[in-house]
């Protein structure tokens, strides 16, 4: 049987779009999108909810506040992280394997590297991740109170270096260039200002301006943390 055709004085009603259920889930992953197009600073209770079509209100049944929300943001993008399980006999390739791992995570979310600094975040994967760490550093012969501390100063290593990656991702949006036009000229405006600095009174700078700034940012990254994995070699006593 035909459908009865509705008058022509009646409105018809237009659905309105199903908003999915609010859950922590989803608020997480709405926050960790607004801080990797936007970044840190753009992140708040408010903007979340406006994302999610709610009231900032709504986001209080599941987050307690923004200070747990980017706890739980940072929780997420450690979530990413891989490790080996420790091989003794190749600790130090492991320490570099598994810190490159936590840096390109952090690279594709730079700006959440900052929740780690001045705070000692205590989830589930940080622990997971310190955990992994000093496992495969004492496993190794690493000094307990040696892999200890490098732990928290690799931790800063890779937070700060990412963290600086980000702001560069500021400049370079700033600019209205693209990332490798950007950089390629950034970097050429500093060579020329250090070859144009008075060569009585800084000659090596001068003499070596390409020098200053010729590394990429991997290969300065690659510099500081095999210097620290040496510096940890050197406490490994030898098998006698």
């Amino acid at each position: 049987m035909d459908p009865v055709p509705a008058p022509p004085w009646r409105k018809t009603r237009r659905a309105r779009p199903v908003k999915p259920q609010l859950t922590q889930e989803l608020i997480v992953q709405t926050g960790l999108r607004i801080v990797d197009h936007e970044g840190l600073d753009a992140l708040s209770m408010r903007r979340v909810a406006q994302e999610l079509d709610t009231g900032p209100a709504s986001l209080y049944a599941h987050v307690a506040n923004k200070d747990e929300l980017l706890e739980l943001i940072y929780e997420r993008v450690l979530e990413e992280i891989e490790l080996p399980a420790p091989e003794p006999g190749r600790w130090a390739e492991q320490l570099r394997e598994a810190v490159f791992a936590q840096h390109a995570v952090f690279s594709r979310h730079a700006d959440v590297a900052r929740v780690s600094l001045a705070n000692i975040p205590t989830g589930p994967n940080a622990l997971r991740l310190a955990e992994g760490m000093m496992a495969i550093m004492v496993e190794g012969g690493v000094p307990p109170r040696a892999a200890a501390i490098a732990i928290d100063r690799i931790g800063q290593l890779v937070a700060a270096d990412a963290h600086e990656g980000s702001l560069y991702r500021g400049m370079q949006r700033a600019s209205g260039m693209e990332s490798e036009e950007f950089v390629a000229e950034h970097f050429r405006q500093i060579e020329e200002y250090m070859r144009s600095l008075p060569a009585d009174r800084f000659p090596y700078l001068a003499r070596y301006a390409d020098e200053m700034v010729k590394p990429s940012g991997e290969e300065r990254f690659a510099f500081g943390l095999d210097l620290m994995i040496a510096g940890l070699a050197a406490q490994v006593p030898s098998a006698e």
